[in-house]
C-alpha cells in the first residue's frame, strides 16, 4: 500500500500546480465558448462545401433568401463575438473595483478605461463623496450600457425568421402560380410537370428550415451574452452595495 502511495505521489505534485490556477471569469469563459462555437461552424462549413450542399442550396433558391439568412447569421455571430470581447473588459475593470476596495485603496482607484463599469463606480464615488447616496439612475445608466445593445441583436435574430417566412410565401406563391398555368393535365409530362411544381415547394421549405436553425443557433448565443451581462450588473451591484464605502472610508475620516 505505501508502494503504490509512493508511486502516485508525484502524480500529486504534478497536478497541483493546475489545481491552484486562478478561476476563469465568466466573460472569459463567454469569449472562449464562443470561439469553440465558431469554430464548429467553420468545420461544419467546411464539410457542407465538401459535400457540395452550399451549391445545392445555391441551385435551390433562386430568390437568394437562403443566402440573405445565412449573410444575417454570419454578421450577427461576429459582432456577438465583438460584444462578448467588451464583457470580458468589462468584467477586468470589475475585478480591478473589487481589489481596490478590499485594499481600502481610496487615492489609487482602478486606472480609467473606457468600459461602463469603471463609469458607473466612478459616478458612484464621486457622489459618495458629495455625501449623495442615491444610486438608482446610475444603476439604469449601467444595465442599459450593458443589456441594450443585445436587444437590437434580439431583433436581428426575429428578423432571421421573417425573411425565412418570406421565402414561404414566395415559394407558394410560386407554386400556385405554376398551377393556374396548367391547361390540361398528360400523364407523358407528369415527371416535367411534378419538377416544375416542387420547385417553389422547395423554395418555401428550404428558406423555412434555414431561417428557424439560423434562428435558434444565434439565440443561443445572445442567451449567453444576455447572462454574462446579469452576472455582471448583479457583481456590480453587490459591490456597490457592500464594499463601496471602503474605498471613501478614509476620506470620511
Amino acid at each position: 500500500m505505501t508502494d503504490v502511495a509512493r508511486r502516485l505521489f508525484p502524480l500529486s505534485r504534478l497536478f497541483k500546480p493546475r489545481a491552484t490556477l486562478p478561476p476563469v471569469s465568466g466573460a472569459d469563459r463567454l469569449f472562449l465558448q464562443w470561439l469553440c462555437f465558431v469554430g464548429l461552424l467553420l468545420f461544419a462549413s467546411f464539410l457542407m462545401w465538401r459535400a457540395n450542399i452550399w451549391g445545392v442550396l445555391v441551385e435551390a433558391d433562386p430568390t437568394g433568401i437562403t443566402l440573405m439568412i445565412i449573410a444575417v447569421f454570419a454578421g450577427s455571430t461576429l459582432w456577438v463575438g465583438l460584444r462578448a470581447w467588451a464583457l470580458m473588459h468589462e468584467r477586468q475593470a470589475l475585478e480591478e473595483w473589487k481589489r481596490a476596495a478590499e485594499s481600502y485603496a481610496t487615492t489609487a482607484t482602478p486606472e480609467a478605461t473606457d468600459t461602463a463599469v469603471h463609469a458607473y463606480f466612478s459616478a458612484l464615488l464621486g457622489k459618495s463623496r458629495r455625501r449623495n447616496y442615491d444610486n438608482a439612475q446610475l444603476t439604469e445608466v449601467l444595465a442599459e450600457r450593458l443589456h441594450g445593445p443585445s436587444e437590437s441583436a434580439w431583433w436581428v435574430n426575429g428578423i432571421q425568421i421573417k425573411l425565412g417566412l418570406l421565402g414561404k410565401v414566395i415559394g407558394f406563391s410560386i407554386l400556385a402560380i405554376e398551377i393556374s398555368q396548367i391547361q390540361n393535365f398528360d400523364a407523358s409530362q407528369s415527371q416535367t410537370l411534378l419538377k416544375t411544381l416542387t420547385g417553389g415547394l422547395g423554395i418555401a421549405l428550404l428558406t423555412t428550415a434555414v431561417g428557424l436553425v439560423a434562428n435558434m443557433l444565434l439565440g443561443v448565443q445572445l442567451v449567453r451574452l444576455d447572462r454574462c451581462g446579469d452576472g455582471i450588473l448583479a457583481d456590480s451591484l453587490e459591490l456597490a452595495e457592500t464594499e463601496l464605502a471602503t474605498l471613501t472610508h478614509q476620506e470620511r475620516q
